[in-house]
């Protein structure tokens, strides 16, 4: 399913497919040829028992920028082949933010990076983890009965 002349459209339309995206209430900000944002509101229940933002949380924001600025990158559906996240503060702010890059792309994959960003009520940002991934175009799934 290639995005075509509109990636953010493309982009959101999968962002909106994905159940536990909705569970989680992450927000896709921007999107584009190689490049995407998400969202998310820091909210009592994606913490840990330190009262920051669990890594968890911080690993899907990383993962799902990271898939997406690839698969954009890519010309369409995608899914991260492997990644990586570096947590370098705790996540305390009332958003965090991750905004992804393709690095390297090639017909196959898309190396991609990511900073993920605790946001102050002020605006101001802190850097809460780094990640770097490698993202494969999505195979359509087969259907009917499985070769013999």
């Amino acid at each position: 399913m290639p995005h075509e002349s509109d990636p953010e459209g493309f982009a959101r339309r999968i962002f909106e497919a994905q159940p536990f995206t909705r569970f989680l209430g992450a927000e896709l900000v921007a999107a584009g040829p190689g490049s995407a944002e998400i969202r998310i509101v820091n909210r009592p229940e994606l913490r840990q028992q330190h009262g920051f933002v669990h890594g968890g949380v911080l690993s899907y924001l990383a993962d799902n920028a990271l898939t997406f600025a690839g698969g954009l990158a890519l010309g369409g559906d995608a899914l991260t082949a492997e990644f990586k996240v570096n947590y370098v503060r705790p996540a305390t702010g009332p958003v965090i933010t991750a905004r992804a890059q393709a690095a390297a792309t090639t017909r196959g994959q898309a190396v991609c990076r990511c900073e993920a960003w605790s946001v102050a009520e002020d605006g101001t940002e802190k850097l809460v983890a780094l990640a770097q991934g490698t993202i494969v175009a999505a195979r359509p799934t087969r259907t009917g009965p499985a070769p013999a």
